[in-house]
Order: structure tokens, then sequence, then C-alpha cells
């Protein structure tokens, strides 16, 4: 049958980097891409973890190039995006996902080094990476970025400040990117998972996230890391060519329930 659509909806040799890869939803997006055929430049600061990860793409016939980063230092995440580059060839998908939660006592003599550290991890490394790539991504045919906020990013809870103001300037860092760098055809988005099974919230006893999500949540369930990273593949499509600057809540209902 002819095909009757025009615009593609494979990432097949697309080249992409994927920060936080080392577990939760870095991990399934880079598992993710693998699926669909792109080559993956996986990027943590946990070596041994990201070597396992590695290890899982390389088995199931992937693609993978595993760099160990502090995304916290510059020089780090510039040699991570040229690594990336000399390798494949080139760049044409960034995901934006390395994060981290310190808690946020304002009388706390560590809170200026958590406040700096939440900024460069999930703010400053973002725009480190974009910028590095951007020669990369102007020559790409489909160029995408995708920053990954939280829904703290359009609330606050408390004792979360450093936390809470870093994902606020992730998405406005998205909202000037987009619009900066639409004329160059690179769209730049901002996912805001909510309640999700990953690492960051493990802590949490099982009992108490099932009060929160039935209480907080229209699905009324915490949701898995793919189902955050489905939404990432559906932005960086080629056919996703005309939604940039948007803010995605992947939260199951948590943003828009009131009772």
């Amino acid at each position: 049958m002819k095909k009757l659509s025009a615009l593609s909806r494979s990432i097949s040799g697309k080249v992409a980097i994927v920060t936080g890869a080392a577990s939760g939803m870095g991990r399934a997006t880079a598992h993710l891409f693998i699926d669909e055929g792109a080559k993956v430049a996986i990027v943590d600061i946990n070596g041994a973890a990201l070597e396992a990860v590695a290890a899982e793409i390389r088995e199931a016939g992937g693609d993978v190039l595993p760099i160990v980063t502090d995304c916290s230092i510059k020089a780090e995440v510039v040699s991570a995006v040229e690594q990336t580059a000399a390798h494949f060839g080139g760049v044409d998908i960034l995901i934006n996902n390395a994060g981290l939660s310190i808690p946020s006592v304002l009388d706390d003599d560590a809170y200026d080094e958590g406040w700096q550290k939440a900024l460069d991890v999930m703010v400053s490394a973002q725009q480190w990476a974009i910028r590095t790539a951007l020669p990369y991504l102007i020559k790409a045919e489909h160029p995408r970025i995708v920053n990954v906020a939280s829904t703290e990013a359009l609330g606050a809870t408390p004792f979360n400040s450093s936390y809470v103001v870093a994902k606020h300037a992730s998405l406005g860092l998205t909202r000037a990117m987009a619009v900066e760098l639409g004329r160059q055809g690179i769209t730049v988005n901002c996912i805001c998972p909510g309640p999700i099974h990953t690492g960051i919230t493990a802590g949490i006893p099982d009992d108490d996230k099932v009060v929160f999500a039935k209480r907080r949540t229209a699905l009324r369930r915490y949701g898995l890391p793919e189902e955050v990273a489905q939404i990432t593949l559906s932005l960086v499509l080629p056919g996703a060519s005309y939604i940039t600057g948007a803010t995605i809540p992947v939260d199951g209902g948590l943003t828009i329930r009131n009772a």
C-alpha cells in the first residue's frame, strides 16, 4: 500500500547523547533509542553502572559509547560531547537528563555547596552540552534537544529549594534556547516527570509511595522510567518537527489534580 504520510517516525542511524544514563530514566531512554536503531553515547558519573548499561546494550547488538563524566565540571561535559562527535561522526540528538537530589535546609552549613552542585548538574551542564553540540546539531538533518526537568519546575515542595530552582531554570533554558535556535531548525523541548520509580525515589517507603500516588495523581500510581523515555522518543522523531519550547508533564496527572 502506498504510504500516505510524509514525515518519518524513525531515528534509525541517528546519533544521540543521553546524560545520566547509568540508571532510571536515562538508562530507559538509552535502551529505547537503541531498540529504535540509534547510536547512543551514554554519559554518567557512575562508571561501574555505566559499563553495566553498555554491556546490556552490546549484548542486544546495539552501538554504544560509554563516557564517564562528572556533569558538574564543564570540561568533562564538553569532552563527552566532543568524544561522541569524534566517535560517531556527529550529533543528532541531545538528551540532558543528568540529575541529583540534594536536601535543602536553609540553615544548614552545607546549603551553599548543595545549591551550586544542583545548578551545575541540572542547569549549567545542560547549556554546556547544548553549546558544545551546536556545531554538530546545525549540520544534522533533524536536530533535537530534550531537557529533562521535573514537576518541581511547575511548583515546589519544602526543603527542596536548590532542586526546585534548578528545575525551574531548566525549563527557562528550554524556552530561551527554543527561541534562539529555531531559525536553525533545532527543536528544544522540556519533559517534566512526576513521581517515577528511579534511584532518587528509591529511598521512599513503598507504602508512602502508594498513599502519595493515590492522593495526588489521576492514574493513582508511580510511573516507570520507560514511560518517560517513550515521550522523550516522541519528541526527537524527525516527524516531531513543529513542536519546540514545549513543557510536557509526564506525571500521571499530578499537575492537573485538585482533589
